[in-house]
């Protein structure tokens, strides 16, 4: 019954408490708003239909995401149905906006229940997916970095919270001690117990998921990996930037200053927390107020575009990505 209500506790932490941060977060912008003003830039001045144009590059995005996934499972010695990995990769970003970070599990434990495939080396694989996903955010920030440096000098010197808290993380020697440290109890600890069942457990679960990130050197088509990473990343982009011109204040800021709020953006969808809520509108909002826009418009952008793209589309189309995997598998399920 302990076990039961520990187990409950946790799950509720890691589900809510995310969700109440980003919810603060939300309502201190709200707070900052005039929010009468934005409601009457919501239903006068947005061309809906221009959003509308937008969402197919999302969900090209989603699609795009499961073909290049297929590529690190190939080499593992599985050949998993497109449609199953298109419908777990959405109902993956339908899971998240529920619990943040368990949809990528989730994904795993699918393609794992249909296709067959060892959920170990799945999160090895989906390991790589986001470690990807990091280095291409990482070169989109330093591009937009380079072509803008005087617009971040005054970004920074605005908003020092946004990075003064990591840097003195990063900058701290104890920070390389503790790292140092606690590798070297881990080698003591496995080398010391590798005889205990549970010791040899955990290194083929941790040998299981080496071999899901090791395909990457494994692909017949490394090439591909990129160009499908090249896609989806200039669907994402578009998926953002296309919004730019359904709003009068920011259809003439160009690709830019789009390019700039997309970085921004992307890292805010970094944060622990169910879609960014929070994250995402402080970042988007910060960045357009420093190319000029009022906090009212600015804002108004966030709760739109957030709103739809995040809240509504990809809520849809991750439940039917969630309903459509045990419909398409039902044949399997009562053999």
């Amino acid at each position: 019954m302990k076990e039961k209500i520990k187990s409950g506790l946790i799950k509720f932490s890691k589900t809510f408490i995310p969700l109440a941060f980003g919810l603060i977060v939300l309502w201190f912008i709200v707070k900052a708003l005039d929010f009468e003003q934005v409601i009457l830039i919501l239903k006068k001045d947005v061309n809906y239909w221009i959003i509308a144009l937008s969402l197919p590059f999302g969900l090209f995005g989603q699609i795009m995401r499961a073909i290049r996934w297929e590529l690190l499972i190939r080499p593992l010695g599985y050949n998993p149905k497109k449609s199953n990995l298109i419908y777990s990769v959405l109902g993956n970003y339908g899971v998240n906006l529920a619990f943040p970070r368990l949809g990528e599990i989730w994904r795993c434990t699918m393609i794992n229940r249909y296709e067959k495939v060892p959920f170990t080396k799945l999160i090895g694989t989906v390991i790589i997916d986001r470690i990807s996903d990091t280095i291409v955010v990482a070169m989109i920030v330093i591009a937009a970095f380079v072509m803008n440096v005087p617009y971040f000098k005054s970004f920074f010197a605005q908003h020092p919270e946004t990075y003064s808290k990591l840097y003195d993380i990063l900058s701290s020697v104890w920070f390389y001690i503790g790292i140092v440290f606690m590798g070297i109890v881990m080698w003591f600890f496995f080398r010391q117990f590798k005889e205990r069942p549970a010791i040899k457990k955990t290194q083929q679960f941790l040998f299981d998921i080496w071999e899901g990130i090791r395909t990457i050197g494994r692909m017949k088509d490394n090439w591909l990996f990129g160009f499908y990473s090249l896609l989806i990343w200039l669907s994402y982009f578009l998926y953002f930037y296309i919004c730019f011109y359904a709003f009068p204040f920011t259809e003439n800021l160009g690709w830019n200053c789009g390019l700039i709020a997309f970085g921004m953006g992307s890292i805010a969808m970094g944060v622990p927390v169910q879609g960014g809520v929070g994250a995402w509108q402080f970042m988007i909002i910060a960045t357009l107020i420093g190319f000029g826009l009022t906090k009212d418009d600015a804002g108004a952008f966030a709760f739109c575009v957030w709103t739809i793209q995040s809240l509504i589309f990809t809520a849809l189309f991750g439940l039917f990505g969630v309903m459509a995997l045990p419909i398409a598998n039902s044949k399997k399920i009562n053999k």
